[in-house]
Parts: structure tokens; sequence; C-alpha cells
């Protein structure tokens, strides 16, 4: 009997163990010949409609439309990037290309240069900011698209290309040889005060950590002992250059991300390799709302290590990582692979889009399933919605008139205006407009279209609307047309009500006409309330130390 009960035994396992796989196999089998039955019928349809279909059809577009819709049923950042798209994929992810090194952009119905990089061949060529360009090389561009403009600009390292553009009344043409261009990661750092380094770091494309550790280094060598790394807007990149900027602030060996998919090959942990460049340097990181990805990931991770304090809003919360796959006939895909987790174990992607796909709309992960980990000292912090700040910023805000005179460009031709009468200005830190600047820019607003609608306008437009349906509103019609003539705005006493911040937003364009985009990042640190903040912790050791101990939540 015991030896019958004991044959069972053994075999029930292995039986439960072929079943599992031969099921395993089936499921397999089974999803193979969906993918394979499907992808054949997008081709049989595909030909059927370009044979019969009573018009010519492109079936290229269609696939790729096709092909489009599908990808966005799964995230936002699951891509396909055909063969024709490869080169701006290239520039995206390394930040580089061959042209001519200027920003192009749409403004008064023409093509024009709003940035020149430094040190590049159309700013080493002469031309300005709002130089409107009508032609390169023997073509019209005086009706082409930006991108179309763009893509004449490109064009292999070494070669000549010829740029003809609008300047106030002259034609000026300019002969320029194109060049590798590398955009800048870092595009400013600099010192706010005899102590207090500074690092803007943009972006995460290629030399983004070696940019980093030399505005560091220089910082240090100019005796900086104290850093504020701001990662505000910066949308993220490439995963291994977040890992080395953390490495230059933490020790060889510590743990920075974790990848973690569904394919044995993405699950990775990432560690520093290298010994850091300064282990002890108070910092702070700035973040907000547009700080997203790799930039998160160090944010994230000098968090859990309590080696900085965070300072600003709440970050997007991309805990999602992509890889390229190359296609057939040189097109690639770039697909979400796994997730990530940073030192703590929590993941911070904001959106769950797997529970969007059943659903139909987007879910964030609720406050109530937001799991609690802990820094290396002990403080509470949350996975599921993004990175939370030490302390927090709220987002500056400016009225409906400083919106609009920018959206009108009336700040941008303003600033230009000021730029062909003014050779000179002092440095972007220091420099403001004058009282009689202001007024001259009033008087530059004379007969220009700047027409806005005020919160309080709004609000009581909405509530006029609801009001006119109930029949009591004869009753207090008189009484809402006085209210409305009350707060009825003047542009005009707008333009001296908010001067304070239209001359900042005025003060800020006109130096990007001497100092570029360094300038303009500069002359913007002044009176940031982000920056005051940070530098408030960095000049007060105990509350600092405080703030990264495990009281401090």
């Amino acid at each position: 009997m015991i030896q019958k009960f004991k044959r069972p035994v053994v075999w029930i396992p292995v039986v439960l163990v072929l079943f599992s796989g031969i099921l395993a196999f089936q499921v397999k089998n089974d999803k193979l010949f969906a993918l394979a039955k499907n992808i054949d019928i997008f081709a049989t349809l595909i030909r059927e409609l370009d044979s019969y279909y009573v018009d010519e059809i492109n079936p290229d577009e269609l696939v790729t439309i096709g092909i489009n819709a599908m990808l966005e049923e799964l995230d936002p950042y699951t891509e396909f990037i055909p063969e024709e798209e490869s080169d701006d994929f290239r520039m995206l992810t390394t930040g580089e290309y061959a042209g001519v090194g200027a920003l192009i952009g749409n403004r008064g119905g023409g093509n024009m240069i709003l940035m020149p990089y430094t040190g590049f061949p159309a700013q080493n060529a002469g031309l300005k900011i709002a130089d409107f360009i009508i032609k390169i090389d023997s073509i019209d561009v005086a009706r082409k698209s930006t991108s179309e403009v763009s893509e004449l600009l490109k064009g292999p390292a070494n070669t000549s290309v010829k740029v003809t553009v609008k300047r106030n009344t002259d034609t000026l043409q300019f002969s320029l040889i194109r060049k590798k261009i590398s955009l800048k990661n870092v595009p400013f750092y600099g010192k706010l005060d005899d102590k207090t380094g500074y690092i803007k770091l943009a972006d995460f494309t290629t030399n983004a950590s070696s940019e980093v550790r030399n505005a560091l280094v220089a910082l240090k060598a100019q005796g900086a002992d104290r850093l504020i790394l701001d990662l505000r807007d910066n949308p993220g990149g490439l995963l291994n250059e977040a890992v080395e900027i953390v490495n230059l602030f933490i020790p060889k060996g510590k743990e920075v991300v974790k990848t973690i998919g569904k394919l044995q090959n993405v699950n990775y942990t990432y560690k520093t390799t290298k010994t850091p460049i300064d282990k002890e340097i108070p910092l702070v990181v700035l973040i907000n709302e547009r700080s997203a990805s790799a930039a998160e990931i160090v944010a994230g991770a000098l968090q859990d290590y309590d080696r900085a304090v965070l300072v600003g809003r709440k970050s997007f919360g991309k805990g999602l990582v992509q890889t390229t796959i190359p296609l057939t006939y040189n097109a690639q895909a770039k697909i979400t692979t796994a997730k990530y987790y940073i030192p703590s174990g929590r993941c911070i992607q904001a959106i769950d889009y797997a529970q969007s796909r059943e659903n139909g709309s987007v879910t964030t992960v609720p406050d109530s399933l937001r799991k609690a980990f802990k820094t290396a000292n002990g403080r509470v912090v949350l996975d599921g919605a993004g990175i939370e700040p030490d302390e927090k910023v709220s987002e500056i805000t400016y009225a409906p008139i400083s919106y609009t005179l920018v959206a009108g460009n009336h700040i941008f031709d303003f600033a230009t205006q000021y730029f062909y009468k003014n050779k000179s200005i002092s440095n972007p830190m220091t420099f403001q407009i004058t009282d009689q600047d202001y007024e001259d820019f009033k008087k530059f607003l004379i007969g220009k279209d700047y027409d806005y609608t005020t919160y309080t306008e709004k609000s009581l437009s909405d509530l006029e609307k609801y009001v006119e349906k109930e029949p009591y509103y004869e009753e207090i019609k008189a009484q809402m047309e006085a209210i409305k003539a009350k707060v009825n705005h003047s542009k005009e006493n707008d333009v001296d009500t908010h001067k304070k911040e239209i001359r900042k937003i005025l003060s800020e364009e006109i130096v990007s006409r001497y100092y570029f985009q360094e300038g303009m990042i500069e002359a913007g640190l002044d009176e940031d309330p982000a920056v005051e903040l940070a530098k408030s912790f960095l000049n007060t050791s105990s509350k600092y130390i405080k703030t990264l101990t495990a009281s401090a939540k």
C-alpha cells in the first residue's frame, strides 16, 4: 500500500509539468497563429484596395496610418520611425546633425531665425534673430513650411549653402559652410554668488553627463562649494547618461535604476561604476511637471539616497523605458520594453496605460493605491505619480495681457527694434529696461492688436450664459451690466498695472538678442522663486540637513 501510494506522488508532478508545458506551447502556438493570420489579412486588404479602390491610393501612406493608429492604442512613447525620418530621430537621441546651427520658426507669415546657436555657422556668419528667410541657394522659400526650410538648411558637413534673408528693409545674402552641430545638453552654467554654482541641464542626449561633469569641475575651480542642478522642463533621454550624472554625486557600486520588462534581456540593474566628483557638496535639484524620464531618474535616485533636496513641483511621472528596434527597409520602432525602478524600489509611472486600453480613458494611479517606500535615511516617499519635491514652489502665473503680448509677438518685435537701436547692454543678470524704455514700449503698442479677456471677465461671461436662462434674468440684467462695466479692462491701464512682470519678460527677450540662449537662461534666474528657495536651503545648513533626515516627512 505504501508503494502503491508513492507512485502517484512521483508521477503527478511530472504529469502536471508535461500538461502545463503542452498548454503553454499550445497558447504560444495560438498566439503565433493569430499574429500570422492578422498580418496576412492586413496585407491582403492593402493589396485588394490597391487593385479595386475607385481612386488611386498610396499604399505607403495607408500602411503608415494603420501602423500609427495601432501604436496609439498602446502608449504615447511607442513609435514607428520610417527610413525618411531616421535622421530626425538620430538628432533627438544624439543631439547631433549637420546644418547651420539655428532654430527657425514661423512668425508673421514667414520663416525666421528664432535663435542662432552660439559658435555655429549661422551665428558666425552674422545671421540674427528675426531675420526672415526668403531664399536658400536658388530656392524661394517664402511660402514653404518650417520643416521644409529646415530640411533645406541641413545637408552633409562641409558643404556650402547660401541663405538670403530680409532684415528690416534690407535684403542680405550669407554664405555658410554646414558643420556637424552638437546641441548642448548644458546650455548654461555659472555662479549665482560667491559660493553657489548653477547648472542648467536641458536634455539627456549623448555627452550629457560629460557636460555636467565639466560644468561641475569648472564651478568648483571657481570656488563654488554648493550647487543647484536645474532639471525643470527637461524631457529626459538616454538612461545611461542619467546613471552617469547620478554617479557624479554618489559613491561607486550604488544602484541607480533597475529596468524590468517581459523579456529577460531588458531586465538590468544599473549601478555607479566610477569614483564621484563630489559626494559631499550640498546639492539642490529643481524639478517641475515637465521634468520626465531620465530627469526623474536623476532626481529620484538623489532623493532616495538623501543626497539632494528637491525643490519645485511634482515631476511628469514617466517610468517607462523605450528600446529602439531595427526593422526591415531601414525603418525602426521605438518600443516600450520595461518599467524602471529607482533605488527605494518605487516606480514613478503616473498613467496606467494597460488599464487605459481596457476602459478607453487615461487612468492615473489613484492616491489610495500609491505605495510607500523609504529613502536611505528613512524618509517616506511614494510611487506611482512622479517625483514629489521635498519643498514645493507654486507655478508662476502671468496676467492675460502678458500672455497676449507674447503670443502676438509684440514683445518679440519690440526686442528686435531695441536691438537695432542699441549696440550693447549690460550683463544678462543685471540688465533691466529703463522707465523710458517701457514708455517707448507703450508707444510701440499704439495701434497694435492685443485684445484679451481677463479671468474676471470670462467668469462673468460664463455666469451670464447660465443666468440668461433663468426667469429672473430681466430683474438683474441691469446689475450684471453694471458689474461688467466696472471690471471691464483697459489695455492701457493693464500695461501699467502689470508693469513689473511685462518689464521682466521684455528684458529677458532683449537679452536674448545680445547673449542668445545662454543669456536668456541667466536673465531668467533673477527673482526666480525656485532658485531663491534653493539658495535658502544651501545657505542654511541646519535647514538643508533637517530636510534630508527621517523626521522631515
